[in-house]
């Protein structure tokens, strides 16, 4: 790294974290998205049930009984609330990686052109 120019030091550097932000974003975009297919199954399986029939959520360590149409209002409100938040994640991550690939082609250029890059 000692022939490297400062300036490219720094591309790299700030390319590392821009991948970093990228894994980060990735991570909880997944999380969200299973959270999403878990509410969506508990949600399917609320269907199949009688509109009377005894529904049992859990709050912590307690299991509590609950209407089937309350429950189910509460599912399909953190379903688009967890469907808002992979949408601004994608956006994030669109945007991450459009710099990620701006920043590595800086650095592929400013390493092939042979000469170090004055600061």
């Amino acid at each position: 790294m000692n022939n490297i120019s400062p300036k490219v030091q720094q591309q790299i550097s700030m390319l590392q974290q821009v991948q970093q932000q990228l894994q980060t974003i990735v991570q909880q975009k997944m999380s969200f998205e299973m959270s999403v297919k878990e509410a969506k199954k508990a949600n399917e399986e609320l269907e199949t049930l009688k509109d009377d029939a005894e529904v049992y959520v859990s709050v912590g360590a307690v299991m509590m009984q609950k209407d089937k149409a309350s429950v189910k209002a509460e599912l399909e409100e953190k379903i688009e609330t967890l469907e808002l938040r992979i949408k601004s994640l994608q956006k994030q991550e669109t945007a991450l990686q459009g710099k990620f690939e701006q920043l590595q082609q800086q650095i592929q250029m400013a390493m092939s052109g042979g000469a170090p890059q004055a600061n």
